[in-house]
């Protein structure tokens, strides 16, 4: 299949402006910020509303990779030394939500949704 350049320049335009209607939306959640430095968690609990999307600002601090994984919540996301990310978390129910640092296994935290 041939694309003009029309057909492409509009392909390119339409996904150019999903994905920056979903970093918009993504700035637009409740945010919470967590630090990885090495095997500590900064805060090792993070209370959050339940019901509603929420996003987690992580930073890893330390001078290793770091790892924030929850199986329950089906996260992931590796971080080179000094790296920042974020994770978006669909709306969660009433409850407490295990997290961890795969790189450093006895770095556990928990997400509380109230």
């Amino acid at each position: 299949m041939k694309l003009t350049s029309q057909a492409a320049a509009l392909a390119l335009t339409l996904f150019a402006a999903a994905a920056g209607a979903n970093v918009a939306h993504a700035a637009d959640l409740p945010t919470f910020k967590l630090e990885m430095n090495d095997g500590k968690l900064n805060p090792a609990r993070i209370e959050v509303p339940a019901g509603q999307r929420i996003k987690i600002e992580v930073h890893n601090i330390g001078k290793g990779a770091a790892e924030f994984e929850s199986v329950q919540l089906r996260k992931e996301k590796v971080l080179a030394p000094g790296a920042d990310s974020f994770v978006v978390i669909a709306p969660l129910d009433p409850g407490e939500y295990k997290f961890f640092d795969d790189f450093h296994q006895s770095a556990q935290g928990v997400i509380v949704a109230k």
